[in-house]
């Protein structure tokens, strides 16, 4: 395959994949979670560097209380479960997104994790929680503009070392799920030039196989970047 080093996806699909099975919409999270680490393996084996993941948008906070709190507690649970398993397979945990907005109980989790995997030189996963690409762009600036930097001359590298997403390299490739095809708010800065592929597989049942597929149809790509 060609050089891919960032692939970001955009989770989508869980909830009409449990509908589809008559089973409750919480079973689709817990199955599109399960989809999440392993999708993450394919494409660490793949060579690509970075898999990022939109997993709770900064939209979502309008579901019902009942998702809601069953999607953070998932992640909880996530954390406390499996950081070992990355430390022992030596992939590191990046999150983006807003934490204050988030559980004093999961943004410990968060740091925990994020320390304990700090060495992992397998891949990393970046978990898009409590996201939005807009307000972190704006965020960025109100950052930089109380910290006292001059604006009038602001240049892109300065506003890139302000995000939450800073050290994420361009996205070569988006995926997304599901059938729907637009951003969603998701990776604005590094989405400026990637590749968009749109499946209508709900994403826990997103197999290797489609992986493979999105990849070839990435590499059949001529990108110009402009030029």
């Amino acid at each position: 395959m060609s050089d891919i080093k960032h692939v970001g996806v955009i989770v989508d699909g869980n909830r009409r994949w449990a509908k589809a099975r008559g089973l409750p919409t919480l079973e689709g999270h817990r199955a599109g979670y399960v989809r999440v680490k392993e999708l993450a393996r394919w494409l660490f084996a793949r060579g690509v560097a970075y898999a990022s993941f939109y997993l709770f948008s900064r939209e979502n906070w309008k579901r019902s209380q009942s998702e809601v709190s069953y999607l953070m507690a998932l992640l909880e649970q996530g954390l406390k479960k499996d950081t070992a398993e990355f430390v022992r397979d030596s992939i590191r945990l990046r999150f983006a997104g807003l934490r204050a907005g988030l559980s004093t109980s999961l943004q410990e989790l968060m740091i925990k994790a994020e320390q304990a995997t700090v060495a992992g030189n397998k891949g990393t996963v970046v978990a898009c929680i409590n996201y939005g690409g807009q307000q972190e762009i704006v965020e960025a600036v109100q950052q930089l503009a109380k910290s006292g930097s001059d604006l009038s001359g602001l240049t892109l590298d300065q506003l890139k070392a302000a995000l939450t997403t800073a050290e994420l390299p361009p996205a070569d490739l988006i995926i997304r799920t599901s059938g729907e095809q637009r951003l969603s708010n998701f990776l604005l800065w590094e989405s400026a030039y990637s590749e968009l592929y749109f499946t209508p597989q709900l994403f826990p049942d997103f197999t290797e196989t489609d992986l493979d597929q999105a990849l070839s149809w990435f590499n059949d790509r001529q990108r110009r970047f402009g030029s």
